[in-house]
């Protein structure tokens, strides 16, 4: 078994705290929070989503979703809107604020990122991205009881 510091839930955690509050500064310049830009980046990639598409996409619960869209629509960022083909589907799509938001935020992000990516080669990148998606993998249920 790793020491405490080296196991896999610190090393995430210390690894989030070393990157996200350069990201969180941005986010909070656009009066946003973590989860409004998670819902606004998957949306300005897939230009629309169904609520449960974006609970998948961004890792967030339903519950928490609402509120989050709720917020997000009074800022004007995002609107609704209801599929003609089956009334019981709500797509949710950016705005035209929401789409200037995007032209304004989405190279402050790259040049952080590209920040970030001057640590690594671009096959420790690679490596990177395998690796954790590997550990993302559902494990065997297993009881540890």
């Amino acid at each position: 078994m790793p020491k405490f510091l080296n196991s896999l839930p610190m090393l995430l955690s210390r690894t989030l705290d070393g990157i996200m509050p350069t990201y969180r500064s941005l986010f909070q310049a656009h009066g946003l929070t973590d989860q409004q830009w998670r819902v606004l980046r998957a949306l300005w990639e897939k230009k629309h989503l169904t609520s449960a598409q974006i609970s998948q996409i961004t890792l967030l619960p339903t519950p928490s979703l609402v509120g989050i869209l709720d917020r997000l629509e009074k800022k004007g960022l995002i609107g609704r809107l209801r599929s003609v083909e089956d009334r019981r589907h709500v797509h949710i799509i950016p705005t035209q604020a929401g789409r200037d938001l995007q032209e304004r935020m989405l190279p402050k992000v790259e040049q952080i990122h590209d920040s970030f990516m001057q640590r690594i080669t671009p096959e420790e990148w690679g490596e990177l991205n395998r690796i954790l998606d590997k550990m993302a993998e559902p494990a065997e249920q297993q009881s540890l009881a």
